[in-house]
């Protein structure tokens, strides 16, 4: 047995309240939602995020509206970007990039979602910051990569098509369906944090910077998980079949009396569970149901008899009987729902940056949905409403060494 006893570190509550990205500086070329995403990952977590915007137009997300805040400012544009501070740079010019370079100069991290090899015509290009800034941990993030399909536009919609994700979502006498958020663009901007997270973990013990790639095919690829593996490993080409799962019944959606539920038995034991709380214990006995490989193979029987049973009460009677039980259920929440569940649950779900706190021209709240990671010395801050475009111009570029804005 060991007999270390772990002596608490006094310096560790100087650090308490304070992000644990604290000191990082992020100098934030991307737009629309992957990139921006990936950013105000790290804005939360105390980095301080310069998000550089086209004069007059700035993120073209800003105008995807409706719906949009009583600013006009599109939900869209404020779902990706508090805790920020935007600045109106004209890459178009020898100016504008003299500064963007001065700013990158003064940054960690910077992460950009441009076409390949538009920020080399603008002499911003991981090569030749590289020479001037080693430590630079530059991230890029592209729709098919730098190589072959680089000329392709990276648009969601269109990885999800040619990316498989399509080929596996909805009924199977229907015709393929997108998923109903731009899933691929958050699941890649995820990956991108990751990455810079593990180059900066890099840097810290070398000294030494590095480009850090991500795409969306690739990351739609990696995400689709057991899907990609079953083609990958035994040659299986899967195919759409609505809410059902290729590999484990019951686990779909259900109708009830009213509304739909959803049933994840993930197990025997919870088959007989639900069984139970069916009061039909007997079908966890009938050969057809009996182990989760013989529920796959007599699925449709399994759902017709799953069906009439659950016909008879509404889903929220479902689901109160079947979590007590230990069943994992619950009914096909609307949005609304789905935040109203998580207050239930003690979570944050919608947070509000109060007005103090706020940036914005009159000071007022802001209503932003939870960082998803509590961390208990260094939670998430939300400080910062989503910036008006080019609110911190004059601010940012008075304070880069040097250079005064124009």
């Amino acid at each position: 047995m060991s007999t270390h006893h772990h002596v608490p570190d006094e310096r560790a509550d100087e650090h308490r309240g304070r992000g644990a990205l604290e000191g990082l500086r992020v100098a934030d070329f991307s737009r629309v939602l992957a990139g921006p995403y990936a950013t105000m990952l790290l804005a939360d977590l105390g980095a301080d995020v310069i998000k550089i915007e086209r004069p007059g137009v700035g993120d073209e997300t800003r105008a995807w509206h409706p719906p949009a805040d009583d600013d006009g400012t599109s939900t869209y544009f404020l779902s990706v970007n508090r805790n920020k501070r935007s600045v109106v740079l004209d890459l178009t010019t020898e100016s504008g990039r003299e500064q963007a370079r001065a700013l990158v100069a003064e940054s960690d991290v910077l992460v950009e979602n441009f076409r390949p090899g538009t920020m080399e015509r603008l002499g911003l290009g991981h090569q030749e910051l590289r020479a001037r800034h080693p430590r630079l941990v530059y991230c890029s993030i592209s729709g098919f990569g730098s190589g072959e399909g680089a000329a392709i536009p990276g648009y969601d919609l269109l990885v999800q098509a040619v990316g498989g994700l399509m080929s596996v979502t909805g009924t199977a006498d229907g015709q393929p369906v997108k998923a109903g958020v731009a899933l691929v663009d958050v699941i890649t901007g995820l990956h991108a944090s990751l990455g810079v997270l593990a180059a900066l973990r890099h840097r810290d013990a070398t000294g030494q910077g590095q480009r850090v790639e991500v795409n969306l095919l690739g990351s739609l690829l990696s995400a689709m998980v057991n899907q990609a593996s079953a083609f990958a490993v035994a040659g299986v080409v899967p195919g759409r079949m609505g809410n059902a799962h290729p590999s484990i019944a019951p686990y779909e959606t259900f109708p009830t009396a009213d509304r739909p539920i959803a049933l994840a038995v993930g197990n025997d034991r919870q088959f007989a569970m639900l069984t139970q709380a069916l009061g039909q214990p007997g079908l966890a006995d009938d050969d057809r149901f009996r182990t989760n490989t013989d529920r796959v193979a007599h699925r449709v029987e399994l759902r017709e008899t799953l069906t009439r049973l659950l016909s008879a009460r509404g889903a929220d009677h479902w689901t109160d009987v079947l979590l007590a039980a230990g069943v994992p259920a619950g009914p096909v929440n609307g949005v609304d729902e789905a935040f109203a569940f998580a207050r239930r649950l003690g979570l944050p779900g919608i947070v509000e940056i109060p007005a103090a706190a706020a940036d914005g021209a009159d000071g007022r709240p802001s209503r932003q949905v939870a960082h998803p990671v509590a961390l208990s010395r260094t939670p998430a801050r939300y400080l910062l409403p989503p910036p008006q475009l080019g609110r911190h111009t004059e601010e940012i570029l008075r304070g880069l060494t040097g250079h005064a804005s124009e």
